[in-house]
Order: structure tokens, then sequence, then C-alpha cells
């Protein structure tokens, strides 16, 4: 109840103070490309129950019909402006409207696309007791996955055999140390590695 509240009133706090952030990327990516400005993708949620992660789009309409649902190196498919907003992670923000809408929480396991859930439900099974999160440990380690897949000559192949498992592992670690402590250090973490 207390992480909930946390979330909720960091959330809300976040879209009053990161509104001209949010309005300025949502403009350069309309202006840049055709397509909506905002991502939405499916994910499985708490308790297996699926919703719509919100990101900036950064990537060409219909991208996930001209190639893998993981984006590797330098692909063709991401934008000029996407390519910053990635790098800045400043396409993630729109998440806070799934922390405040109680889809997601600031901290927890990251949430994953249906089809990687259903080859690891066992372990999902674990994992969706919780609220998937903004960040976690594995967001930490990961912070650069695209180019350590881009290094891969079968990037999904990659993910799902040799990262994809250590994420779970890692997320498991954060459910057995969660707490409100533990989950404001990674916080702290995350904002760090971001503003490095």
């Amino acid at each position: 109840m207390m992480k909930r509240g946390f979330d909720l009133t960091t959330s809300a706090i976040g879209l009053l103070l990161l509104w001209p952030v949010l309005l300025i990327a949502a403009v350069l990516v309309k202006l840049t490309s055709r397509g909506p400005a905002f991502f939405r993708q499916q994910r499985m949620g708490r308790n297996f129950q699926p919703f719509d992660i919100l990101k900036f789009r950064t990537m060409v309409v219909d991208a996930d019909k001209r190639g893998a649902q993981i984006t590797a190196g330098r692909d063709p498919r991401i934008t000029t402006v996407g390519h910053f907003l990635r790098k800045t992670k400043i396409d993630e923000l729109p998440q806070l409207i799934n922390v405040f809408k109680g889809d997601m929480s600031f901290v927890g396991p990251r949430p994953e696309v249906p089809r990687y859930v259903e080859m690891f439900r066992d372990d999902y099974a674990e994992l969706l007791t919780v609220r998937p999160g903004i960040t976690d440990i594995a967001s930490l380690k990961y912070r650069h996955e695209s180019d350590l897949l881009g290094q891969s000559e079968n990037p999904e192949n990659t993910y799902i055999r040799e990262i994809l498992p250590d994420k779970i592992a890692l997320a498991k670690e954060y459910i057995r140390r969660s707490s409100i402590l533990f989950d404001l250090q990674l916080i702290f973490k995350t904002v760090l590695r971001m503003a490095g």
C-alpha cells in the first residue's frame, strides 16, 4: 500500500513537472516522421493482466511488421529523433502515465511482451506477483542492451537464450530484496545513469 502511494504521488508530481519535456518530445516526433507521437505495445502486467505500455515513438510506423520485437545496434527502423530519445531515455517518460494508472510501478521487473512471457511462464508466475516497473536491477545492467544485441549475429536468439534468462534472475533477486529503501536506491542509481 505504501509503495502504491509513493508511485501515485511521485508519478503525478513527475507529470506536472515534466509536461514541457513531454510536449516538446511529442511535437518533435510528430514533426520529423509520419505517425503518432506515442508508441503503444501490449506487455504482461501483474497477475498476467495485459496492458499497453506507453513510450514516445522512436521507430518508423509499423516497425513491428518490418522486423523483430527487439532492437539491435543501429536498427534502420529507428528515426533520427528516435536515436536521441532512446539515448537520453526520454522515450520512457510516458510510462509515468502507466505508473499513475497503476499498470506499473517505478521499480519492479521490466514488463515483457506476452510472447516472451509464455516462453518462461513458470518464472513469470513468480515475477508477476508484483507490478512491473520502469526500472530495476536488470535495467541498470542492460542500459545499453541494444548496442549489446547489435554485436550478435542473431539478436533475438541472444536475447531469448542469454539476456532474458539473466533479466529474470535479476528480477527474482529484486523481489527477494524488495523494500522502499531498496527502491529508492535503484531510482537514485537510475537517475545518475541517465544524467551520466
